[in-house]
């Protein structure tokens, strides 16, 4: 299929001849400035106010967690979810190579060891039967129930899978393999708000699941993000150490542990509760572009992905596989010259400088991937 072909059913799909088409911008269509504006008369900008609690609950609602913890961004929920499970410096945390840097990154903030481990190329997320592989090589679960590599030496504390731009990975598998080797498991929900398998909401099937709410996702407040869980332990002492530890009283600064300030301000709660006042409608737009694409493609040697047998997709980011690094590259750069934003998955993190020297497994799919994808345009579309 000609890449002037595609773009031109872009530019007509989103109803814009010749300017800029953005891969994916925010969409605000409800009571988004009456909620900030109220938050600006109440002068409670910061962390304390009322839009925090009223973001938890719908987030908590919304995923069917017992507990949501509103934090300032998809990071520092999965940093904070890692300190929280008990990750210490050194423990070795398995997650993907193909994902956004965060992932890797907040392993490293917690003190942790990333260690990469093969997708599937139908989910693009974490493969289990490469996670089975891996384990069963390098893996012993001790007498004290810690999983230990043999490899290294090191414990392997966590199990980090990402639903790659709103597609479910296998995450039963991996949950009953996590439990086999008993390793927590964190899901890395950031782009899956959303997005179910078997009627479940991506993020509650780990021990912690976390959400990201930056300015590209689908319901965005600028910076944001949240950790659902339905132990109450750990959601007690996330929100604790999300406060900077501070003991509650009516005027005293006292504080019983090194923390974070890492709670949502209040203005940014009101623009994200206005925003899941829409999810629904807005999720419904954008399976409806999705359908779009792929009646599009259908029978092309371009292939459009769609979600898993079993699982609902949020289509957060459309995608499309070519048949070669040269056919993705070529699009790529025509598409972005002719104002039509489109970009590849991520670089692979073992290939990023800070982690090339972290063990891992054959990556070949993770590989076939990174040569073939890229993100079409996704916003959603104007609304009546």
């Amino acid at each position: 299929m000609e890449t002037s072909h595609i773009l031109n059913f872009i530019r007509t799909t989103f109803m814009d001849a010749d300017g800029f088409i953005p891969l994916h911008a925010p969409f605000f269509g409800g009571r988004e400035k009456e909620y900030v504006t109220d938050t600006i008369d109440s002068t409670f900008v910061s962390s304390v106010g009322a839009y925090v609690t009223r973001f938890e609950e719908m987030m908590a609602e919304i995923t069917g967690a017992r507990y949501a913890i509103a934090t300032v961004n998809g990071t520092t929920a999965l940093h904070l979810a890692l300190v929280i499970t008990g990750v210490k410096y050194g423990d070795e945390v398995i997650t993907q190579p193909l994902t956004f840097v965060a992932t890797a990154n907040a392993i490293s903030h917690a003190g942790g060891i990333p260690v990469f481990v093969d997708v599937d190329r139908d989910t693009m997320g974490l493969s289990p039967a490469a996670l089975q592989a891996f384990l069963e090589e390098h893996a012993v679960v001790t007498g004290n129930g810690q999983c230990m590599n043999k490899t290294t030496g090191r414990r392997i504390a966590a199990c980090i899978p990402m639903h790659a731009f709103g597609f479910p990975v296998r995450i039963k598998e991996i949950a009953a393999i996590c439990a086999k080797y008993h390793i927590t498991l964190i899901e890395d929900a950031a782009e899956s708000l959303g997005s179910y398998v078997d009627g479940v909401h991506t993020g509650v099937f780990g021990n912690v699941g976390i959400f990201s709410f930056n300015g590209n996702k689908t319901v965005t407040c600028g910076g944001g993000g949240a950790i659902v869980t339905n132990d109450e332990a750990l959601a007690k002492k996330a929100k604790h150490l999300s406060t900077t530890a501070k003991v509650a009283h009516p005027y005293e600064f006292v504080h019983d542990d090194v923390a974070y300030n890492y709670r949502m301000p209040n203005l940014n709660a009101a623009l994200a509760c206005a925003q899941l006042e829409q999810l629904k409608d807005m999720l419904a737009n954008k399976r409806e572009l999705a359908a779009l694409y792929a009646d599009f493609f259908k029978g092309s040697a371009v292939k459009f992905v769609t979600e898993m047998p079993g699982t609902t997709a949020n289509y957060w980011l459309n995608t499309v596989l070519f048949a070669d690094r040269d056919q993705q590259q070529a699009f790529l750069t025509e598409s972005n010259n002719s104002k039509v934003m489109t970009r590849p998955i991520w670089r692979l993190m073992n290939k990023l400088p800070m982690y090339a020297g972290c063990q891992h497994g054959d990556l070949s799919n993770a590989e076939w991937l990174e040569e073939r994808v890229v993100n079409i345009p996704s916003s959603v579309r104007k609304m009546l």
